[in-house]
């Protein structure tokens, strides 16, 4: 039973145009995968603390080590950790602010970035065999042959700390020119429906097509 994790960072609700991308990838998901699980992760209903001194403390030391209050401090991580490590895709949901990912989400980035967990002692990944799809929703145009292509630092980001954990197959679908919808350019239903074609594209990577044989 394959399993899909999807993490949200947007902290606008239904007005969010992410997460709007990641609900039709997840039904376009499930349609591909009918038997597969989807474990949700929102960032902005996760108490999710910033990185402190006593975390690196406990971060640091060895786990046979840990007193109850590290084992305390790290428990969360440990749980984001776990839904990673448990996952077949990945889907993250975020915006763009100042051209980088929101805060939440490199918070989360760095509670999953473990030694010894999602990154060998030598620097190697060890987040093997996983696809992600990055469903990105901003006010500005990236994509290739943009005059700003190279303020794109949240794709690049998410791209080369991916790819430091294990994870080379990533996808990302660019919701550029969400900005349209605030100033009522367009609706939020037609703006969506353009990445519509990308975003099933991006949600049948992974999947089995090779005929089940019968037995019996």
């Amino acid at each position: 039973m394959p399993t899909l994790l999807v993490i949200e960072a947007s902290p606008r609700g239904e007005r969010s145009m992410s997460r709007g991308l990641t609900r039709r990838f997840v039904e376009a998901w499930i349609g591909n995968n009918p038997d597969g699980r989807v474990i949700e992760r929102d960032l902005i209903k996760t108490d999710l603390p910033f990185v402190t001194m006593p975390w690196l403390g406990a971060y640091f030391t060895p786990s046979d080590q840990h007193t109850p209050e590290m084992k305390r401090i790290l428990a969360l991580s440990d749980e984001l950790v776990a839904e990673l490590l448990a996952a077949d895709a990945i889907a993250i949901g975020t915006p763009v602010y100042n051209y980088n990912i929101p805060a939440v989400l490199k918070a989360y980035i760095d509670h999953i970035v473990r030694k010894g967990l999602t990154l060998g002692f030598s620097g190697e990944g060890l987040v093997k065999g996983k696809t992600c799809t990055i469903l990105m929703a901003s006010g500005g145009v990236y994509s290739e042959g943009s005059p700003i292509r190279d303020r794109d630092i949240a794709t690049a980001y998410l791209r080369l700390i991916l790819r430091v954990i294990g994870i080379e197959d990533v996808t990302v679908v660019a919701g550029g020119n969400a900005k349209a919808v605030d100033m009522g350019e367009t609706t939020r239903d037609a703006f969506l429906k353009k990445f519509d074609l990308e975003v099933s594209a991006a949600a049948e990577k992974g999947v089995d097509r090779t005929p089940k044989v019968r037995r019996g």
